[in-house]
């Protein structure tokens, strides 16, 4: 008998949320098919002019960029490359003068074993 009440329970109660749902289907405001179109334009029209407002300004954000942003940009990179332009002119000049050195070292070198050879007298002269 417990599980009969239980079921008439349940049976009452679904019944009766179909009931309020009809009941507050009824008190809903439909719109008229007049108000659903004008409804309609009004959101479509909103969302052309927001797609517009954005469409301009993803625009002059694009005009700014290229002559802004982007000629900065290249700005750098060209400073860059010249200072880097300047370092390898730099580094080779310091390069070659070290070389002019060693050079100027070495033929001075093999002057004063020269000078030192011919200003001695030899072995076999010695003896």
């Amino acid at each position: 008998m417990a599980k009969d009440t239980k079921n008439n329970k349940e049976i009452k109660t679904k019944k009766h949320f179909f009931k309020d749902f009809k009941a507050e289907l009824k008190k809903v405001i439909w719109p008229t098919p007049k108000q659903i179109v004008n409804n309609t334009i009004a959101v479509i029209t909103i969302v052309i002019i927001a797609a517009a407002i954005v469409f301009v300004l993803d625009l002059v954000f694009d005009i700014l960029n290229d002559k802004g942003i982007n000629r900065i940009k290249s700005n750098i990179k060209s400073k860059t490359a010249v200072e880097s332009v300047i370092e390898d002119n730099a580094e080779n000049q310091e390069e070659g003068s070290t070389d002019e050195t060693e050079q100027n070292e070495t033929e001075s070198d093999d002057t004063n074993v020269n000078s030192v050879d011919e200003n001695e007298p030899s072995e076999e002269n010695a003896e």
